[in-house]
């Protein structure tokens, strides 16, 4: 039986690695051993960071609807929760939106907070 060699599989394997790492920095796109390394940790930040962009946006959200409240006069814990009072459901992402491209709506928005905020303290 001929001796079986593993040439072309072991070829191809390394192809496909370096062809990932393709623009990294020095042997990391040319050495197969420090690119399947720089891969798997790459890998790693790419799913952590996945889950991080998620929680980025949302203090980025935060941040403009307290600074559009805070200029209708409201803070952003009172804002919320009166909208939660007068049964307004929009995310918060929407909000943010709203405050930076509809200062009009937003305000009007906040207005309806105010009320909503009264109503639940009565």
């Amino acid at each position: 039986m001929p001796r079986a060699k593993t040439g072309t599989v072991r070829r191809a394997k390394h192809r496909k690695i370096l062809k990932a790492a393709k623009g990294y920095w020095g042997l990391r796109s040319k050495s197969f051993r420090i690119a399947q390394q720089t891969l798997l940790n790459a890998a790693d930040y790419e799913y952590r960071d996945r889950r991080a962009k998620k929680a980025t946006f949302r203090r980025l959200w935060i941040a403009r609807i307290n600074a559009a409240a805070r200029l209708n006069g409201l803070s952003y814990s009172r804002f919320m929760a009166g909208l939660r009072g007068a049964g307004v459901t929009l995310d918060r992402k929407v909000l943010a939106d709203l405050a930076v491209r509809e200062p009009d709506a937003f305000a009007h928005l906040v207005e309806v907070a105010k009320e909503g905020g009264a109503a639940k303290a009565a």
